[in-house]
């Protein structure tokens, strides 16, 4: 497989983080525009979601890994598969391209391209919450590069697409969709002051997925075959 240099993975993290940033955004000004339902504007914001998840890991996975996500970054770089220099300049991107993929939702739908939320998002719960769904994310990605690679962008989408339904923050499990997400008062925005208690609780649940499933899918573990 061809090896890409860092320039273009940078250039591919802030691209994918931008082109999922923009689609939930997005996805959530037109669900709103077209209905006061707020359940089926929820739908209207998932589903371009969990699509997009799989285009974007199918086409940029092989050119930087498609983390699209801070938490995920730090994941492989404590399995040792981004270099210290590496890992914070993928975070840096994503963030960037976070921000980036806001101003562009804002941009096609002629609102305001920086909004703060003001869309309160906090307590125990949604903490808790956002631990539980980066642990399955980062489940999810680690169990699909193990058992079937070639099944991750579908894995990942379809995760996506049930936590935000059986979550109750809508799984952002993402600090950089976080991040991005503060920068818009829509449907799918988020209060910069509630940013902190997300962004910890993702980190530790990503943490303590690796810690799991390292364990889980140890292959010292595996016992042999009995005749």
């Amino acid at each position: 497989m061809q090896e890409f240099d860092l320039p273009r993975r940078l250039a591919a993290e802030a691209l994918g983080t931008a082109i999922l940033v923009a689609t939930v955004v997005g996805s959530g000004v037109m669900a709103e525009t077209l209905t006061k339902d707020v359940a089926l504007a929820l739908l209207g914001n998932t589903l371009p979601t969990g699509a997009i998840l799989v285009v974007l890991i199918t086409i940029l996975g092989p050119v930087s890994g498609a983390h699209f996500n801070p938490a995920v970054s730090l994941v492989f770089a404590l399995k040792g598969e981004l270099t210290p220099r590496e890992t914070p300049l993928y975070i840096l991107a994503q963030i960037a391209g976070g921000i980036a993929g806001t101003v562009i939702a804002h941009g096609m739908f002629a609102l305001p391209l920086i909004d703060v939320s003001l869309k309160m998002r906090t307590g125990g719960a949604q903490w808790f919450a956002e631990a539980v769904a980066a642990f399955g994310l980062i489940a999810t990605i680690l169990g699909g590069i193990r058992f079937n690679l070639a099944a991750v962008p579908w894995l990942v989408g379809l995760y996506i697409t049930a936590a935000y339904w059986f979550t109750a923050s809508t799984s952002f499990a993402n600090p950089a969709v976080a991040i991005a997400r503060a920068l818009t008062n829509t449907f799918s925005g988020i209060r910069p002051v509630d940013l902190p208690g997300f962004i910890v609780a993702e980190t530790c649940g990503a943490l303590v997925a690796l810690a799991v499933m390292g364990w889980l899918l140890g292959g010292s573990a595996i016992k042999e075959a009995r005749p």
